[in-house]
C-alpha cells in the first residue's frame, strides 16, 4: 500500500460517508433519490448569502460559474468548483503514479475516497478564503468575513455529500454531472424565455420574447437579432448550431476491428471517438483560468490597486466597478472572455490572444491526460491484451498493437483538443447561452445519461443481465 494513502488510515473513520444500499434499489427509487439531490442543489442555489447584499456578478467569470455550477451571491457561489479541483489533482497524482492505489482492493479504495474528500475539504476552505480576501463580497468586517466561511464551508461539505449519496448507487450517474447539467440548463431557458423586464433597451429579458417585441414596436431588422449586453437571438440560434455541431462530433470515431484470441467467433469493433479526451482538457483550462483569475485579483487588490506596480500589471490590471473587478490588462485580462460581437470589434487583439491561450491549454492538457490518465497507446494496448482481445492481422503482443494505436490517438488527442478549445472560444464570441463550454458538457453528461438510464432499465426488467452489464 502506498504510503500516501497510509496518511489517511487514521482519519478515514472521522470522515462522515454515504453507505452503500444493502440491497438493489429500484429505477423508480433512483429517479426519487436523483431528484431529491437536484431538489436541494436548486433550493440552495436560490438561499442568498446572510451577511452580504449581492450585487451584480462579474462578467468575466460566466463560464467558469457555468462549469461549476455556481451562482453569485447564494450559498452555490463556489458550486462544484472544489470538489471537481480537488478530484482533479488526485486523480493527476494517481495517474501519474506519485500515488499508489491497487483500486482491486477494497480497502485502499476506501482511503482513496477518503483521500478524496479531505481534498474536497481543503479545496473548499482554500476558495471559500480566496473569495473573501479577494474581495468578491466587496469589503466585508471580520465577523461577516467569518460568517461567510461558515456558509461556504456548510455548502460545500452538503453538495460532497450528495454528490456521494447519488454515486454511491442511491442515484442515478454522477451528483457532479447532474448539478452541472441542472445550471446549464436553467440558464438556457432563463435566457430564452425570461420575461422580467423591460431592461435598459425596453425589451424582456428572454431573447425570443425580445425578438418579438423588437418586431411589433417597428424596430429594424438587425435589432430584432442582435441586442447589447442581454440575451439575444443571434446567441440561440448560435447555440442551437452549437449543440448539433457538438452532437454530430460526438457521433465521430474511427473504429478498429477486434476479436477474441479464445472465442474466434467472436468480432467486434473498438471505437477510438474524434473527441478521445472529451471535455476533460477543456474542464482543466477553464479551471485553471478561474484560479488564476482569482489570484491576480487577489494580488491587485491587496498590492497594486492603483495600477501604478509594472510588474504586478503583468499579473492583472482591474478596475472597481459596480459589476466587481473588471480586467483591463495582465494576464487576468487575457485569460478572461473578450465578450460578444461588439466587444471583439473594439479590441480584437484581446479576442485573438483569447482564442489562441484556450486553443493551446486546451491541447497541452489533452496530450496530458491521455499520459497521466490511462488512455496512451501504451495502456489500451495492455488494456486489451489483459482482456482476451487482438487486433486481426497483427500478433497478440503489446508492440504491435501499441504501433498501431499510435497511428491514431496522438493525431486524434491534438484535433479534439484544437475542436473543443475552438468550439469554447467561439461561443463565447456569438453569445451562446450557457456557454460553448457548457455545451460540450451538457451533451456528453446526457449521452453518459442516457446510456445509464437504458442500462438500469434493463436491470429492472431482465436481472439476469445484471452481471453481464457490469462488465
Amino acid at each position: 500500500m502506498g504510503r500516501f494513502l497510509d496518511f489517511f488510515k487514521p482519519v478515514s473513520r472521522f470522515v462522515p460517508e454515504v453507505k452503500q444500499p444493502e440491497r438493489k434499489i429500484s429505477f423508480n427509487s433512483k429517479l426519487v433519490w436523483t431528484g431529491l439531490a437536484l431538489f436541494i442543489f436548486l433550493i440552495m442555489s436560490e438561499i442568498p448569502l446572510y451577511g452580504i447584499v449581492t450585487g451584480p456578478d462579474n462578467p468575466s467569470l460566466f463560464t467558469m460559474r457555468v462549469i461549476f455550477a455556481s451562482k453569485h451571491g447564494t450559498l452555490m457561489e463556489l458550486g462544484i468548483g472544489p470538489i471537481v479541483t480537488a478530484g482533479m489533482i488526485i486523480q493527476l497524482l494517481a495517474g501519474s503514479g506519485l500515488i499508489e492505489v491497487d483500486f482491486s482492493d477494497p480497502e485502499e479504495r476506501g482511503l482513496f475516497t477518503t483521500a478524496s474528500k479531505i481534498f474536497s475539504l481543503i479545496m473548499i476552505v482554500i476558495q471559500a478564503l480566496l473569495y473573501i480576501v479577494s474581495g468578491q463580497f466587496g469589503v466585508v468586517s471580520f465577523g461577516v468575513s467569518i460568517l461567510l466561511f461558515i456558509q461556504l464551508l456548510a455548502a460545500g461539505f452538503i453538495i460532497m455529500m450528495l454528490d456521494e449519496l447519488v454515486q454511491k448507487g442511491w442515484g442515478i450517474g454522477s451528483g457532479i454531472s447532474l448539478f452541472i447539467v441542472a445550471g446549464i440548463t436553467q440558464t438556457i431557458w432563463w435566457d430564452s424565455l425570461s420575461l422580467i423586464g423591460p431592461m435598459a433597451d425596453g425589451k424582456r429579458m428572454g431573447a425570443i420574447f425580445a425578438f418579438f417585441e423588437g418586431i411589433l414596436g417597428g424596430e429594424p431588422f438587425w435589432n430584432w437579432f442582435l441586442r447589447s449586453g442581454y440575451p439575444d437571438m443571434i446567441g440561440l440560434i448560435t447555440t442551437i448550431v452549437v449543440f448539433a455541431v457538438i452532437i454530430y462530433i460526438e457521433g465521430m470515431r474511427i473504429e478498429l476491428p477486434v476479436a477474441h484470441s479464445t472465442y474466434r467467433g467472436y468480432r467486434g469493433k473498438m471505437p477510438i471517438k474524434l473527441l478521445y479526451v472529451s471535455n476533460i482538457p477543456v474542464i482543466l483550462a477553464f479551471a485553471l483560468f478561474s484560479n488564476i483569475q482569482i489570484g491576480a485579483q487577489l494580488v491587485w487588490q491587496r498590492w497594486n490597486s492603483d495600477n501604478s506596480n509594472f510588474w504586478l500589471n503583468l499579473i492583472g490590471k482591474y478596475n472597481m466597478t459596480s459589476q466587481g473587478a473588471q480586467p483591463l490588462g495582465g494576464l487576468g485580462y487575457y485569460i478572461s472572455s473578450p465578450g460578444r460581437l461588439q466587444a471583439i470589434v473594439a479590441d480584437p487583439i484581446h479576442a485573438m490572444i483569447y482564442l489562441l491561450i484556450v486553443v493551446t491549454f486546451c491541447i497541452i492538457f489533452s496530450k496530458t491526460w491521455i499520459e497521466i490518465g490511462g488512455l496512451g497507446a501504451d495502456k489500451v494496448a495492455d488494456q486489451l491484451i489483459d482482456s482476451g482481445m487482438q487486433v486481426p492481422g497483427f500478433r497478440r503482443s503489446r508492440r504491435p498493437i501499441e504501433n498501431l494505436l499510435n497511428r491514431y490517438i496522438p493525431t486524434i488527442t491534438i484535433i479534439g483538443g484544437l475542436l473543443v478549445g475552438l468550439i469554447a472560444a467561439f461561443s463565447e464570441f456569438f453569445g451562446v447561452f450557457g456557454s460553448g463550454m457548457g455545451a460540450l458538457l451538457s451533451v456528453s453528461i446526457l449521452y453518459q445519461y442516457y446510456q445509464t438510464i437504458v442500462q438500469e432499465q434493463v436491470e429492472d426488467i431482465y436481472p439476469f443481465l445484471r452481471g453481464a452489464l457490469k462488465k
